[in-house]
């Protein structure tokens, strides 16, 4: 293990073949380092909730299973290996790094990794936490139901599935605006300091309301501002409505589902988990976790489009009308649902005329896919406000797309 006083440049300077693990990274006594980036006491971090003082993130975005429920995702019962390859780009890494609270960083073309870094006294042990980058991998899910005929359509209405919600504004959204974040239903991401979050994390997650569970969390937001499928506003709530669909729909769990259709699928080499909700189901917006080289074995199958060495894992068809806006949702294209990105199917659509779409998660979690040359940039982090991890995407996509 290197050194507090070995530099960051030093450690990222090995570790292009590799990997790397640094014991600090910037300003980490913010973080925690003086107490050894501590776990949050259990009555205390349930008490605050995610994202937690910033000196209980690195022990709380790394141990999320010992704060919360969760279930197992079992890896593959033989793991598929990536291969090494050298990356010529050891200032660009290591200047990164010293300028952002990074705890994983891997870059991966296809099979081979060329870049894997760790920082905070993280490992490739660590289970990092999704954040929300665990809404696409519902989306995902959804998306293999419907190949199932579990899910009949994305056009049917999620009341069809979901007695709890029959007769309310979400139970009368289409199953496609739910994906799109376009239901029309109020709900404020961001208002009056995550007053709306709040009450849906109460509700899901600590089970307070008369039906404690996510049903009744759900049903707060009953007040429709648009018509579904006009205007996209971005909604935690809606994944956890598509999960509602999921529970009612395929005939086990979802992490059950996941394990089965994807994380064995392609040769996963650790387990994952994901946080549920007060009934014991998984929570569709937030909680899953899992190493970094397994965050970017999903990341190259999408970046295959669902296919894995041959083999047809997620449909291609859903692949492409996630990642892609079809005519008749032109609110939906990078620039107009987002000043800088589109939205698909729970997935962030980058700019630009080449297909390139990101799984993101707060606070830095990202990963982002090019299609065209399958690059795919894992990241965990602790916070990230100057857009950062998209600039450093920008140099890696010119220089090995």
């Amino acid at each position: 293990m290197p050194t507090r006083r070995q530099t960051l440049a030093g450690l990222a300077a090995t570790a292009c073949a590799g990997k790397a693990y640094a014991q600090s990274g910037p300003r980490a006594d913010l973080y925690g380092a003086h107490d050894g980036y501590p776990v949050p006491p259990r009555p205390m971090a349930q008490l605050w909730g995610n994202p937690w003082p910033p000196k209980y993130r690195v022990g709380a975005f790394t141990h999320l299973d010992q704060i919360y429920g969760t279930h197992t995702i079992s890896r593959a019962g033989e793991p598929w290996a990536f291969k090494r390859a050298a990356f010529d780009g050891h200032a660009l890494i290591a200047d990164y790094l010293a300028r952002h609270p990074v705890t994983g960083l891997l870059i991966a073309r296809d099979d081979q990794i060329l870049v894997e870094q760790y920082q905070y006294s993280r490992t490739d042990k660590d289970l990092f936490v999704s954040q929300s980058m665990v809404k696409s991998i519902t989306g995902l899910l959804v998306g293999l139901a419907l190949a199932d005929g579990a899910i009949k359509s994305v056009d049917d209405l999620a009341e069809r599935y979901v007695p709890g919600l029959e007769g309310s504004e979400y139970g009368r959204t289409p199953i496609r605006a739910l994906l799109h974040m376009s239901s029309g239903v109020e709900f404020g991401e961001d208002r009056d300091n995550g007053r709306d979050l709040d009450r849906l994390w109460a509700g899901a997650i600590a089970g307070r309301g008369p039906g404690h569970g996510t049903i009744d969390a759900i049903l707060q937001f009953n007040h429709r501002i648009a018509p579904p499928g006009t205007r996209y506003s971005y909604a935690s709530v809606e994944p956890d409505v598509l999960g509602m669909v999921l529970k009612h729909t395929i005939d086990k769990t979802a992490s059950a589902y996941l394990q089965e259709k994807i994380w064995q699928q392609i040769g996963t080499e650790s387990d994952a988990t994901w946080l549920v909700d007060a009934e014991g189901y998984e929570l569709g917006h937030f909680g899953f976790s899992a190493v970094l080289r397994d965050y970017a074995r999903l990341g190259r199958l999408l970046a295959h489009d669902g296919a894995w060495n041959g083999r047809q894992i997620i449909p291609s068809r859903w692949m492409i009308e996630a990642t892609t806006v079809r005519s008749e949702d032109a609110y939906l294209q990078p620039g107009k649902a987002m000043r800088d990105f589109g939205y698909g199917c729970l997935l962030w659509l980058l700019p630009g005329n080449r297909r390139q779409f990101a799984l993101v998660g707060a606070f830095g979690q990202r990963i982002i896919v090019d299609p065209r040359s399958k690059l795919v940039m894992v990241q965990t982090a602790l916070d990230e406000t100057d857009a950062g991890s998209w600039k450093l995407w920008r140099t890696l996509a010119a220089r090995l797309g």
